[in-house]
């Protein structure tokens, strides 16, 4: 049973920076793609990163491209996002989930139970 635990979130402010974690368990690590996505109260859930398995490309979504950043560390079974400049539109629960691929089916599993992001002054 796919097992994923985010840890990490805070309230942070504007123009700071954090960094989220989820170790995943119940699968072999290396060989899946990671999202991050989070979810606003009263929005949709939408995509923030991605990272396909063993070291493959990253994408961003528009809106935190070039102040994020996904990467994995295998000996941890633990994707983590990098979170700088971070802005109020950011504040969000942050959730992760595995796939085979980006851009093919990350989003269709499970998620984590989710960190929650605040950013404010």
């Amino acid at each position: 049973q796919v097992q994923l635990v985010e840890s990490g979130g805070d309230l942070v402010q504007p123009g700071g920076a954090l960094r989220i974690s989820c170790v995943a368990s119940g699968l072999t690590f290396a060989d899946y793609a990671y999202g991050w996505f989070r979810q606003a109260p009263g929005k949709e859930r939408e995509e923030v990163s991605c990272i396909n398995p063993k070291g493959g490309a990253a994408s961003y979504a528009d809106t935190v491209k070039g102040r994020f950043t996904i990467y994995s560390d295998t000996a941890k079974n633990t994707v983590y996002l990098q979170m700088n400049n971070l802005k109020v539109d950011d504040t969000a629960i942050y959730s992760c989930t595995a796939g085979e691929e980006c851009n093919y089916d990350i989003g269709d599993g499970d998620f984590g139970q989710g960190t929650q992001v605040t950013v404010s002054s």
